[in-house]
């Protein structure tokens, strides 16, 4: 299988906000507007019908209801640095769902799986049976 080349968003179908951030930090953390507040609307995005429809299928706490991804990033203690990581994470996502998962074809158990298996279910038997009261 060929890789897959990662599908390009576009900034202009994000909405970035900057937020303080949350946790410890310092006086720095109550004067700077550090943390990064992504939001992706998925519905209504360029990308191709099929990512979309993966994207939303997902069971992601991050996918609101109505369709829309919202990441948030403060690890960082610069605000570039967290806008970096944010647009990471988003196309790590939308990576994810690019490739269609593989159907799965359903095949039968083989001969020798069967016996397997009906000789470990006779030895557990006999193990049980040995158990039992002796009259």
């Amino acid at each position: 299988m060929q890789p897959v080349e990662p599908t390009p968003i576009p900034e202009s179908e994000v909405e970035v906000t900057a937020i303080r951030a949350q946790g410890a930090g310092g006086q720095n953390v109550n004067k700077v507007s550090s943390a990064i507040h992504l939001r992706f609307d998925i519905r209504h995005s360029s990308l191709p019908e099929d990512h979309k429809q993966r994207l939303l299928a997902l069971r992601d706490s991050r996918i609101t209801r109505d369709g829309v991804l919202v990441i948030k990033a403060q690890t960082q203690r610069s605000q570039d640095m967290n806008r970096a990581e944010a647009f990471g994470r988003l196309q790590e996502l939308v990576d994810s769902v690019a490739v269609p998962p593989k159907e799965r074809r359903a095949t039968r158990p083989t001969y020798g799986s069967k016996m397997r298996r009906l000789e470990g279910k006779r030895l557990r038997s006999e193990v049980k049976l040995l158990r039992a009261r002796v009259d």
